[in-house]
């Protein structure tokens, strides 16, 4: 369906409010990550945890993420059965538990455990709200709508850099803090809607209608969106009752299906290798190679970088869904590679030498890239990264297939968070030059790859993949829209709606 036919809804505070509150989780991800990078540094910390090495700092900062990795496999199946809205309350009873280990550890074997229990309560937020959040938003707002997570988690790394700042001679206040956003989230639950997708899913119809009607159209419906909306849903319900996927394996039984699974763990995995983790945890040590000495400086400068991800993760909130995808990722990837292109020159010519003549003003050149490299990734890469999964999928792979996404997005975390600081201590520069080379690689697979997705329904990605339901859901939108001339005209064929008329 052309752009130009769609109806546009009355879309108002209640998906804004939802889609929002939701985002909870992704800010509770982003704290941990800016603790963490904290955290790390912290003289206090360093020795009641007898100095670890850079291997054993590496893995307690990274087995949260094989916590996710495990959370996201598992969130896929509950979310199926029990809904967005319910797992995402599982997740929060399972981050309480892991939080409170972490922050009354006395071993570093117990901190670890503690962080891959939330770890998985991790995973599983990040797989469920991206995709509540997709399926409560109009196709002319969802990427504004998922952005919301990306924003939350940037907002939350912040947060946490400059409590880590204030908080340098105590690690457990900042790790318990973390309890008090968590407890608002699971309240707030039991005020949010169901997906209506989900709804239809179940066979409760009825709930599903007036829950569209109520964010769409104030209640009506018989709005004319309400209406397409919905029979767009029913349609895809038919279809999948009997063509349901009740394993990861059966992902890849359909040609349409199996690319999109392809081109959405593609894209996550991609998020990973192009270096924002790298610079997120590791940002004090990396700062710390460029001349920036001492803990506080060291943390003031993560903090700014971190006021930098939130500013700039305004404009993908209000315009992705007017720039697109494509061309959101292409220029985001442009700047990113660009700015570890010149740190690296730069830190290979003038290396930092303590104690030794050190160039001031370029070292500080190579930290002031390392802002560039964070807001290129923030306008783009950032968001996007969440919402191209979360919107591909037809209803009967969505769970699983997102799952399976960001199962890839906290293996591969993992594995940067392995690597990243044995690379900063063997090759320094090097490891500029080889986020440089990942940005390159990446652009060109977005570029020869992935289709653009913005302005379609969820449900209209059968058509973009030629997925076995595109003739169905392309009658659908026939039947509730025609051009008349220069004029919309909404034709209704009441005999042909999915929805009864009382």
């Amino acid at each position: 369906m052309e752009e130009d036919q769609k109806i546009v809804p009355k879309t108002g505070w209640r998906v804004a409010l939802a889609v929002c509150f939701a985002s909870i989780g992704g800010f509770l991800f982003g704290y941990d990550q800016g603790v963490m990078s904290g955290i790390l540094v912290m003289p206090y910390w360093i020795h009641y945890f007898n100095d670890p090495d850079e291997v054993r700092r590496g893995f307690i900062t990274s087995i949260l993420l094989l916590g996710a990795f495990a959370g996201a496999l598992f969130a896929g199946p509950l979310s199926e059965r029990i809904g967005r809205k319910i797992s995402v309350m599982v997740a929060t009873v399972i981050f309480w538990l892991g939080t409170s280990m972490q922050t009354g550890a006395t071993s570093d074997g117990l901190l670890m455990a503690g962080r891959f229990i939330q770890g998985i309560s991790i995973g599983m937020y990040s797989m469920n709200i991206t995709v509540y959040q997709s399926e409560l938003s109009p196709a002319h707002l969802r990427g504004r709508a998922v952005s919301l997570q990306q924003f939350s988690i940037v907002f939350g790394i912040m947060v946490a850099f400059w409590i880590g700042y204030g908080c340098d001679a105590s690690w457990r206040i900042p790790l318990g803090i973390q309890l008090a956003p968590s407890v608002l989230l699971f309240i707030g639950c039991f005020f949010l809607p169901y997906s209506p997708r989900w709804l239809c899913s179940r066979g409760r119809y009825d709930e599903a209608l007036e829950t569209l009607a109520k964010l769409h159209a104030n209640g009506d419906v018989n709005d004319s969106y309400v209406r397409q909306e919905y029979d767009e849903i029913m349609e895809q319900i038919k279809f999948e009752n009997e063509k349901a996927v009740k394993s990861y394996m059966e992902l890849f039984r359909s040609p349409s299906t199996r690319k999109r699974v392809i081109l959405a763990c593609g894209i996550q995995t991609m998020q990973q290798w192009i270096g924002i983790n790298a610079v997120l945890y590791y940002a004090p040590f990396i700062f710390r190679s460029a001349g920036m000495t001492g803990t506080l400086p060291s943390l003031l400068a993560t903090g700014v970088n971190g006021i930098v991800c939130v500013i700039c993760t305004i404009p993908a909130i209000l315009f992705v869904d007017k720039w697109g995808r494509r061309k959101t990722l292409l220029a985001g990837g442009t700047g990113m590679g660009v700015s570890m292109l010149i740190a690296g020159a730069v830190l290979k010519v003038y290396p930092y030498v303590e104690g030794g003549e050190n160039n001031t003003s370029a070292q500080y050149g190579a930290v002031a890239m390392m802002f560039i490299f964070s807001a290129s990734f923030s306008f783009s890469w950032g968001p996007i990264g969440w919402i191209y999964p979360a919107e591909i999928f037809p209803m009967r792979a969505r769970a699983k297939g997102a799952s399976l996404a960001t199962a890839s997005n906290y293996i591969f975390n993992f594995v940067i968070g392995q690597i990243t600081p044995i690379m900063l201590e063997e090759i320094a520069y090097g490891t500029y030059m080889f986020f440089f080379a990942t940005n390159v690689v990446c652009a060109l697979i977005i570029y020869f790859f992935y289709p653009e997705t913005k302005n379609r329904t969820l449900e209209e990605m059968e058509i973009l993949f030629g997925g076995e339901e595109a003739q169905a859901i392309e009658a659908v939108a026939a039947r509730k829209y025609q051009n008349s001339g220069d004029e919309k005209q909404e034709v209704v064929d009441d005999k042909s709606s999915s929805i009864e008329k009382s």
